[in-house]
């Protein structure tokens, strides 16, 4: 249930790829450790940081009175010990277990009782907690999520009952998928050594032999101020949302907290191949991934390069694989896709797929599939394809801003993967600068097959259609 949340935050500069806002430059103020910075979107923008090291960001929108509060950690699968995957994900359900002062199972009770919602998600890279309520009710549930960031108490029959539930959602969603279990075997292609290979939900056999003591370790290890983002978006003003903090997060002192280096991925040298067969399969498909860089912001055309090259390979019915291979008596095609997410860490994945008609083999459309991404790595992509997405992502900023919790969300996500908020309007003004050229440039860099694992998924030979 909470893991899919990850989903919608890794999409963060998809939806922030338009034109900025005029510079604040010298205009930006400071008042009290509270700094209003540079930002792409109408609303203000403030930060500010506690003496424990706690990173805030506040969103001032008074459009309703209503706020998002969202406290982000600094890690997440890819940070879990070795052989103990999926505790990250374990523990974000067992925070909602309970504390001497929230009784367990309350906490969303609570916040249920004022009106609001919550809920939780894990990525590889952070782990987030959110509540949407009114506005006067912030000091409630901000003190709660500061209490079980330190005060959380759990037992062993906590911890078996919550496997349970995470054993079944691995089966809901994995294991009962052959495009997901697809999925999970193609990024442990990938990525052979970082851990971005692992699921987030973790393998099986390593889900039931979890314990209380790796959930209470995981805990102290990454649960404090100083490994947390603090966002609040909304009916607030950035003063108030301080002194907020102040009183909840300022008192829990700083860990001191040094995750350990994670292990990197060495350089791709083969294309990789990963085929799965499955009698449950109604429709095959041939999808691939390529291993490339994620958004940095001491290099940020690089990512608006690659992001400007997926949307104009799969973004709508008149990108480039829609059009070459689902248009026409001829074409092999029923469906395309392609991807790109770079909010990351460590690296990113930049995704294609094609779904056969019936009758045409995975090599066939495959084959289209490699000449479209050959054709515009030789020619690059037209003036008016790069006009097109650029006034597209114009209208996505019009649109992000009207929902006061994707904004939240796509702040969060930057912040917790080392971004600074000024890499927001940054990214913005470069996405609008980036030419046909670097496009082109970027898919002969990167879309290269000794980068990429091709997956195949396909149904059992002999079995019904």
């Amino acid at each position: 249930m909470r893991l899919r949340e990850a989903v919608a935050a890794c999409a963060i500069f998809g939806a922030f790829s338009t034109a900025v806002v005029p510079a604040l430059g010298s205009e930006l103020a400071t008042e009290n450790g509270v700094q209003r910075v540079e930002a792409p979107i109408a609303q203000p923008v403030y930060t500010f940081t506690l003496d424990n090291g706690m990173q805030a960001l506040v969103i001032e929108d008074r459009r309703a009175p209503v706020v998002t509060h969202m406290v982000w950690y600094r890690h997440g699968a890819a940070d879990e010990p070795w052989g103990k995957s999926g505790i990250a994900h374990l523990l974000e359900h067992l925070m909602f277990k309970g504390t001497d002062k929230i009784p367990e199972g309350a906490f969303s009770k609570v916040v249920a009782e004022n009106g609001g919602q919550d809920n939780a998600f894990t990525s590889y890279d952070f782990t987030g907690y959110f509540q949407r309520i009114a506005a006067d009710r912030l000091g409630i549930v901000m003190g709660m999520e500061a209490d079980r960031m330190v005060n959380l108490r759990l037992t062993e029959e906590m911890v078996t009952t919550e496997i349970d539930v995470v054993l079944e959602e691995r089966a809901g969603r994995t294991d009962t998928n052959p495009g997901s279990l697809l999925s999970e075997q193609m990024l442990a292609a990938l990525y052979r050594n970082h851990p971005y290979g692992i699921p987030v939900i973790g393998w099986r056999e390593e889900i039931e032999a979890l314990s209380l003591a790796d959930a209470e370790a995981f805990y102290d290890a990454y649960y404090a101020p100083d490994n947390a983002i603090l966002v609040v978006a909304g009916d607030v003003s950035a003063a108030a949302v301080e002194a907020l903090a102040e009183e909840h997060y300022g008192p829990i002192p700083a860990s001191g907290i040094q995750p350990p280096a994670r292990p990197q991925e060495p350089p791709h040298r083969a294309a990789r191949q990963v085929h799965l067969s499955d009698d449950r399969v109604r429709q095959p498909y041939v999808r691939r991934l390529y291993a490339v860089p994620a958004y940095d912001g001491d290099e940020p055309r690089r990512a608006a390069a690659l992001s400007m090259l997926s949307s104009i390979l799969g973004d709508g019915r008149t990108s480039r694989l829609i059009q070459a291979l689902t248009f026409g008596e001829e074409a092999p095609a029923i469906g395309t896709a392609a991807w790109y997410s770079p909010t990351a860490r460590d690296g990113a994945t930049f995704g294609v797929f094609a779904a056969p008609k019936p009758g045409v083999s995975l090599e066939t459309v495959e084959a289209a599939l490699d000449a479209e991404l050959a054709r515009i790595a030789a020619d690059g992509p037209t003036e008016e394809e790069i006009a097109r997405i650029k006034n597209r992502a114009r209208a996505t900023l019009v649109y992000a801003q009207d929902n006061q919790a994707s904004l939240a969300r796509l702040y969060g996500a930057a912040l917790a993967v080392g971004l600074q908020p000024s890499d927001m309007a940054l990214y913005v003004r470069v996405f609008q600068e980036i030419t046909a050229a670097e496009v082109q440039a970027a898919a002969q860099e990167w879309l290269v097959p000794e980068r990429s694992v091709t997956g195949y998924l396909t149904r059992d030979e002999g079995e019904a259609g």
